[in-house]
């Protein structure tokens, strides 16, 4: 029984991700199908790829990860399987793959898709299953595809380092709208070096210790913590930072306009 998770931009307001799961049983009854998410924001890279890396490698080896975001930036002639660790990463040619995977891949194989078809959700999804089946009969994923196959590839949002801070990028924003920032635990420690820090956001908005949990501070105050993703997170406690604030996630178009409120500023003394 193969465990296949689904990641998508689709939304939950139509029919589309509830068709991919059904069709994807049709290909096999025995699939096992469970959502990570269908609420990426469309065309956000640096949130698909924040939501994908921190849940993929959760899972047992062997899942097969179908990640169906911003599918046809591009007229589609492949899909891309990428296998890492033990799992199996199917993601359009669109620059996302190489955003979530943290190392070279261990194979990388361009499944062909056929150029009579019209190539549509449905029938990218169709192909990738039909992938799984076969690879599950004990196919090699390399004797399916391309494996010297060409991609494009872009660069993951990073952190801005100087001698006296870091500066991050938002990257996703919760339900909560508690505030994600691509800032590690790990980098944060490593460019502050023992100092005291000032987290700073829209102008004149200052945090400068990190909190364990929420209720370190009292009920509507902000707090800065690092998420079970090991991220850097702004909140208010029982309160929405993106809405009270005024902060906005990155999308790709944004990365051409440095704005103050897509940004979380870390100096250090």
């Amino acid at each position: 029984m193969a465990l296949i998770t689904l990641t998508s931009d689709f939304g939950l307001q139509d029919y589309i991700a509830g068709a991919v799961k059904g069709q994807l049983m049709q290909i096999d009854p025995s699939f096992q199908v469970h959502d990570i998410s269908h609420q990426i924001a469309p065309f956000n890279y640096p949130q698909a790829a924040y939501v994908c890396r921190n849940a993929i490698w959760h899972f047992p080896a062997n899942t097969y990860h179908i990640i169906l975001v911003n599918m046809f930036e591009q007229k589609p002639e492949n899909i891309l399987l990428a296998c890492l660790r033990g799992q199996y990463i199917f993601c359009a040619d669109n620059g996302l793959l190489g955003m979530i995977l943290p190392e070279k891949p261990e194979k990388i194989i361009g499944l062909p898709l056929d150029k009579n078809e019209i190539k549509n959700t449905m029938y990218c999804t169709g192909q990738i299953g039909r992938a799984i089946k076969s690879i599950e009969s004990g196919i090699p994923p390399e004797t399916m595809g391309d494996p010297e196959i060409k991609y494009i590839q872009k660069k993951d949002l990073r952190p801005l380092l100087g001698e006296s801070y870091i500066e991050g990028q938002i990257i996703f924003i919760d339900k909560f709208e508690n505030v994600v920032v691509n800032i590690t635990r790990d980098e944060f420690e490593a460019q502050r070096r023992g100092r005291s820090f000032r987290i700073v956001f829209k102008r004149n908005e200052i945090i400068d210790r990190i909190s364990e949990s929420y209720a370190d501070v009292p009920q509507g105050e902000k707090l800065a913590i690092f998420n079970s993703a090991n991220y850097l997170e702004v909140a208010i406690n029982k309160g929405n930072a993106a809405g009270l604030f005024g902060l906005q996630d990155f999308t790709d178009q944004s990365l051409q306009h440095h704005l103050f409120y897509q940004t979380v500023k870390v100096y250090f003394e």
